[in-house]
């Protein structure tokens, strides 16, 4: 037995090959604990490297610390969605005509290392505005390369591991990563990071970029089996056949709706960032806040992958917008704690209960989409419904000015309604096996 199938079978509890493997080729069978590993230590790689530069926290304080105005901090998270999303019916139409994906992946994964290292080279020579302007392009830059490598990723997954394998191995990915995230923030500790001060921020985002090299060579090595190849489809066409999905399926309709209200729990995390820094008075709390969000990764994104996969995607997608709503509720009443005892530490329970709301929400919609979509038709419902979200995340770009005109407050106190009609919309979402077939 091989190291990889004993790893495999160890943290699957899979000691079997009988059942949920039916669903991929033979040949893939036998290579998904290879698979499995390697899959597994691209997520460990990018994972971190997404902390390490995440646009909710490390690139605000990076913005602050350069002094660019509040708006542009606002709209970094809706842009690394939103923008995501808008390449993905041209890619997936394209993918048709090639046997193996994953080196869309890869070109992708190599793309966001440089996209990286643009921002270093910003913050190492302007500041303010300016500065504000080319991290807001790299990171659109960044999150247009996102959006290729998602529909490849989820086509590669769907074609290499098992059906109920692949919730706990999204779970894991972002475990392993949130381990070493919080390695990343114990080192962090303590340290004040201020205005003007962008040396650390600026090495945190340098080894990201190194990060997502690594990861793209990763991911180069995973044994993909050839599939159906199709006359390659022009943008235009796959988006009339994304928006039929939307038309004749109410069971992908209302996937696209619940993912589109729980991006309140996904893109939260900025606003929480300023919250803190204007509350807790100090600058002290990077790294604490660094750690939690890793604390929250690494333990419920493997608990949320065996939910996904044993009991429900639905209930994982349901209970993180409820986790979701509980942190906006806990961090609107933390003016009422006394001024003595509004600490960072305090104040970094929010981002741990945030960040479990995240993890369920990610895992869950991931592990629902790839389950539900049919094998040959998988890209075109992975873009159709990314791209369906990201037109509704736009609106998340408002959110920015929203937040500087009105205040954190009321922007936190929006995002708490929208966590609990996202809770209420996957109640009523049909099963990943019923969402093609349900009325």
């Amino acid at each position: 037995m091989t190291a990889f199938r004993t790893f495999y079978e160890l943290v699957t509890e899979d000691y079997s090959e009988e059942g949920a493997e039916v669903d991929i080729s033979d040949d893939a069978l036998r290579e998904a604990p290879r698979n499995f590993v390697l899959n597994l230590a691209n997520g460990s790689a990018t994972k971190l490297a997404e902390q390490l530069a995440s646009p909710d926290l490390v690139l605000v304080w990076l913005l602050t610390a350069l002094g660019a105005p509040v708006a542009f901090a606002g709209v970094l998270e809706p842009i690394r969605r939103g923008a995501a999303t808008f390449p993905q019916l041209v890619v997936s139409g394209r993918m048709r005509a090639y046997s193996r994906h994953k080196w869309f992946w890869v070109g992708a994964g190599l793309v966001q290392a440089v996209a990286l290292a643009t921002v270093v080279g910003a913050a190492l020579t302007l500041t303010g505005t300016p500065a504000g302007v080319v991290v807001v392009g790299a990171l659109l830059v960044f999150s247009l390369a996102s959006g290729v490598g998602s529909v490849a990723f989820s086509d590669v997954l769907g074609k290499t591991i098992p059906e109920r394998r692949r919730g706990q191995l999204l779970g894991l990915r972002s475990a392993v990563g949130g381990g070493l995230t919080i390695g990343a923030g114990l080192v962090l500790y303590g340290t004040v990071v201020g205005a003007g001060d962008v040396t650390l921020l600026v090495t945190l985002v340098g080894l990201a970029a190194a990060l997502w090299a690594v990861g793209a060579g990763l991911f180069a090595l995973i044994g993909e089996p050839p599939g159906a190849t199709d006359d390659e489809q022009n943008t235009l066409g796959e988006a009339r056949e994304g928006l039929a999905l939307l038309r004749e399926l109410p069971g992908f309709r209302r996937f696209v709706l619940t993912r589109s209200l729980l991006l309140s729990a996904e893109l939260a995390v900025p606003y929480y960032a300023l919250q803190a820094r204007q509350l807790t008075g100090v600058e002290e709390g990077f790294g604490l806040f660094v750690v939690a969000l890793g604390l929250a990764a690494l333990s419920g994104s493997p608990v949320w992958g065996r939910v996904s996969d044993r009991v429900s995607d639905r209930l994982v997608m349901g209970l993180g917008g409820v986790i979701g709503a509980l942190a906006a509720v806990a961090a609107i009443g933390f003016e009422l704690v006394p001024s003595n005892l509004a600490s960072p530490s305090l104040f970094a329970v929010i981002f741990l209960v945030v960040g479990l709301a995240r993890a369920g929400v990610r895992v869950g919609r991931k592990s629902y989409i790839v389950d539900a979509a049919p094998d040959g038709e998988r890209p075109l419902y992975v873009a159709a419904s990314n791209t369906l979200a990201g037109v509704l995340m736009l609106a998340f770009v408002a959110f920015g000015v929203f937040a500087q005109v009105v205040g954190i407050e009321a922007t936190l106190a929006v995002l708490l309604v929208l966590c609990l009609l996202g809770t209420a919309s996957a109640w009523r979402m049909p099963a990943s096996d019923r969402m093609v077939s349900a009325g």
